[in-house]
């Protein structure tokens, strides 16, 4: 086969000389027109589904979360591998595709197949698929302070959930954005379980009282209003403390209970959990971390 080769070549000096020139010139055009990928992705194309379980040890995630979601997600159209996380109040499956496969379809059919195993979940406990994003993909880390401690870290944290994290977002290429640290503002109720026991009242009926007072409800139309008709709306939204304060809790001998008969109400971060670092601004506007 060889030797057939070589004799074509000989005898058909011009045409041989003419394909290795277009080979070159193509060979050529390609290289300079080849897209360049510093760090190209050499992974299948991933799915990652995340649940969060939280005061649940590894081996209950394990156990009750991560075992039904790995057998469920096995059998479905076009994995490869599937591996998985227990951690504590945690679980992470990664779900592989095999190559080739849009990684959008991918999604769709590990969607599919969580929805036969959600009623087989904990209370309060729901699947969540991650964004889309590269295991060679870069952590960029910013912090914000206030200048003179003028501003409290609760309202910078506050700043920083609601403004720059959303804003972020809109940048193409970010698939997510956490934020940590300064204080997560919440409303906190502070029960005296003495007053609880004046009044018959029971923790689960303040905590159905607070869950059931922060929604609006419609009234329907006012119509007969000339060519209009208008929305009745009723505006039950807690925006402050005093809000939360006058919820009514049960009603006793014709007089309604309201939250601030039985507990205080105040603004206050959340717990925190966890260590983290700090980015702190010294005299010289350099930033330290500690």
């Amino acid at each position: 086969m060889l030797n057939a080769i070589i004799r074509f070549a000989l005898r058909q000096r011009l045409l041989t000389l003419a394909f290795s020139l277009f080979l070159i010139g193509y060979g050529t055009w390609q290289g300079l027109n080849m897209g360049i990928d510093v760090f190209p992705n050499l992974n299948r194309p991933r799915v990652v589904v995340m649940t969060e379980a939280p005061g649940m040890a590894p081996e209950e995630v394990e156990a009750l979360i991560t075992f039904p979601l790995e057998t469920t997600l096995n059998g479905a159209t076009g994995v490869q591998a599937v591996r998985s996380s227990s951690g504590v109040g945690i679980s992470v499956i990664y779900v592989e595709f095999d190559w080739g496969t849009d990684i959008y379809n991918d999604r769709q059919i590990v969607n599919e197949r969580l929805q036969l195993v959600t009623d087989r979940m904990p209370n309060g406990v729901k699947p969540q698929l991650a964004p889309i994003s590269s295991i060679m993909g870069q952590i960029i880390m910013m912090g914000m302070w206030s200048e003179g401690g003028k501003t409290p870290p609760m309202e910078v944290r506050t700043l920083a959930d609601w403004a720059v994290r959303q804003r972020l977002l809109t940048i193409p290429g970010v698939s997510q954005v956490f934020v940590i640290g300064g204080g997560r503002k919440q409303f906190q109720v502070l029960i005296d379980p003495d007053l609880l026991l004046k009044y018959g009242i029971t923790i689960d009926e303040v905590e159905k009282a607070c869950a059931e007072s922060n929604e609006n409800a419609t009234g329907g139309y006012l119509i007969n209003q000339g060519p209009n008709e208008y929305l009745v709306l009723t505006k039950g939204r807690v925006t402050i403390v005093e809000d939360l304060e006058k919820v009514a809790i049960k009603t006793r001998e014709g007089r309604p209970i309201s939250l601030r008969d039985v507990a205080k109400v105040i603004e206050g971060p959340q717990v925190k959990r966890g260590d983290s670092s700090a980015f702190v601004k010294n005299t010289k506007f350099k930033l330290l971390q500690e």
